[in-house]
């Protein structure tokens, strides 16, 4: 079987995010955390089930331990199989170097029937920041280095459930505009969330201040009436539920009792050709 390709450095992002826990901005620099976690309260709230088995999968165990204990988003989860009837993956899944393998090992955490749900950032993610970065590079140096993190497209992400073997899979994103008073700010909140670059491709030097300077004159450009800049985070969140014998399936073709033209009311036609 091929393995996936190293994607992001491990012990890099344990580094980050340990530095990110001693940083004065940490606490209020989660915000996103807390609104996925206010957003996955809500859709379990939509759902007519209680849960009594609940785990979660996070880097973050301060945010989220508050709801259900939690396991370390390493590569092999500390999960025992069948013991849950919900796993919640929770704003990791965009670092793991084999996100079907992370869908998989959550599918088989579950007795059958039980919810997962995964949120983590999506492609939308600091679109803003991305196209900065990579102007200023150019500009400065004449080419590109893989600084930022590739996040999946909510079409890739949702087809990986499918793959993973869940039932009833569903993915969907909501976006948030964040606004900053600078670059720095900006800059300064991803040190404290844990979230600078840990892939494991990327330069092993300081970027140089001037390609630093040049990506904050380059995001000036996008700043606001009120001199803000924008920074765009999409959460995605994807759903599925471990397969049982109760849930509804899809109609096998030719199955239909009534034809498609009797119920619209219309005349049926022979194709063509």
């Amino acid at each position: 079987m091929t393995q996936p390709p190293i994607l992001t450095d491990r012990p890099a992002l344990l580094r980050q995010r340990q530095r990110a826990l001693r940083l004065p901005g940490h606490a209020d620099s989660l915000f996103l955390h807390r609104l996925a976690l206010a957003d996955v309260q809500e859709r379990l709230a939509e759902v007519n089930r209680t849960f009594t088995s609940p785990v979660v999968i996070s880097g973050h165990p301060e945010i989220w331990s508050g709801f259900a204990p939690v396991v370390p988003d390493d590569e092999v989860l500390a999960l025992t199989p069948g013991a849950h009837d919900l796993v919640i993956h929770a704003m990791a899944l965009h670092w793991a170097n084999d996100p079907l393998g992370q869908l998989v090992q959550g599918l088989r955490a579950l007795r059958p029937d039980g919810l997962f749900l995964a949120v983590f950032p999506g492609g939308r993610t600091l679109h803003e920041l991305r196209a900065s970065l990579a102007e200023a590079e150019s500009q400065v140096t004449g080419g590109l280095s893989p600084r930022v993190l590739p996040m999946g497209e909510i079409r890739d992400l949702g087809a990986l459930m499918q793959r993973a073997g869940f039932a009833l899979p569903v993915a969907d994103s909501v976006t948030q505009v964040v606004h900053y008073r600078d670059f720095g700010r900006l800059v300064g909140d991803l040190r404290a969330m844990g979230e600078t670059s840990a892939l494991a491709t990327r330069p092993r030097h300081f970027t140089r201040r001037s390609v630093i300077g040049a990506a904050a004159a380059v995001y000036q450009g996008l700043a606001t009436p009120e001199g803000h800049l924008p920074a765009t985070f999409e959460l995605v969140f994807l759903t599925g539920w471990a397969p049982h014998e109760s849930q509804q399936k899809p109609l096998r073709p030719g199955s239909a009792k009534a034809r498609l033209a009797d119920a619209l009311g219309v005349p049926e036609k022979p194709l063509d050709g």
